[in-house]
Parts: C-alpha cells; sequence; structure tokens
C-alpha cells in the first residue's frame, strides 16, 4: 500500500496556522477481502476480477482506477438487466464507499473488468491488481485465478 505522510502533516499545519482542515478520504482505511477471478481462454476476451472493498475509516473514500500489468483497459464495470430481462455492461466511473460500508465487485454487478489481456489468466496462478483512490493512494492486492467455471472465492 503506498503510504502518503504528507497528508496528515499538512492537516496539522493548516490547524496550527489558523486555517481549516480539509476532509482527506483515507486509502489507508480500505480493506481488500475475498478478490479471485476466473481462467479466461485465451487473451481475445476480457477477464473479470471480483472482490469485496471495505472502508473501515470515517471518511468516505472515492475508488477512480485500476491498474494490472495483466491487462492494458482494466476499468470498473455494472452489469444490469432491465425490466424486459435484457442484459447491458457498461463502466461504472468513480465508485464512493461510505464510512464503515463496503462495496462487493461481484459477477452480475460491479466489477473489475479486465480488457486487453496480456497473457491468458492460468487457473491456479495470482496477479497483481491495484485500486487507486481519489487521494492518491493506492491498494494493491494479489487475485487469485480459479478455474473457469468459478462462482465465488471458495471456488
Amino acid at each position: 500500500m503506498k503510504k502518503r505522510p504528507y497528508t496528515k502533516g499538512l492537516a496539522v499545519l493548516l490547524m496550527l496556522v489558523g486555517l481549516s482542515v480539509p476532509a482527506f478520504a483515507d486509502s489507508e482505511d480500505v480493506i481488500v477481502e475475498n478478490a479471485w477471478s476466473r481462467a479466461s481462454i485465451g487473451v481475445n476476451r476480457p477477464g473479470a476480477a471480483y472482490m469485496t472493498v471495505r472502508n473501515t475509516g470515517d471518511e468516505a473514500v472515492t475508488l477512480t482506477g485500476l491498474a494490472t500489468p495483466l491487462a492494458m483497459m482494466p476499468e470498473i464495470h455494472e452489469s444490469k438487466t432491465n425490466a424486459e430481462g435484457v442484459s447491458s455492461m457498461s463502466p461504472a466511473g468513480e465508485i464512493t464507499i461510505a464510512p464503515g460500508e463496503s462495496v462487493a465487485l461481484e459477477p452480475g454487478g460491479l466489477h473489475a473488468m479486465l480488457m486487453k489481456l496480456q497473457e491468458p489468466m492460468i487457473e491456479g496462478e495470482t496477479f497483481p491488481l491495484t485500486l487507486t483512490f481519489s487521494d492518491g493512494g493506492e491498494v494493491t492486492v494479489e487475485v487469485p485465478i480459479l478455474g473457469i467455471a468459478a462462482r465465488g472465492p471458495e471456488g
């Protein structure tokens, strides 16, 4: 996890000179749990990763992006099904997580879409996925690659 020690120091400095203290959403309060993905069929189709992102702090945090050497275009996407039963998927943009809350990235909903794979996703391997937050902080998690038919982190 990338540390940004100057943000707390800046808040103290601003208080000492009598200026208002901005509310820094601290990505150090983010915990990523139960990360997993499925094996891919080659590199021509995108992969996906799933996890729970939990904010243990007392300020909201905003997930702004993803990075991994496995894919050239990792993005948070959301799958939806309308009243007629037609499913669609589109980029979700930034995701704000309230204090004490969590967001599930799971099949059929929000998920990390891994487009333009650089190599196949092979069962039994892992890959690093870095979540970037609006405060400039990052959280990196090793994502295990499960079987192609996996339905959750337990396989």
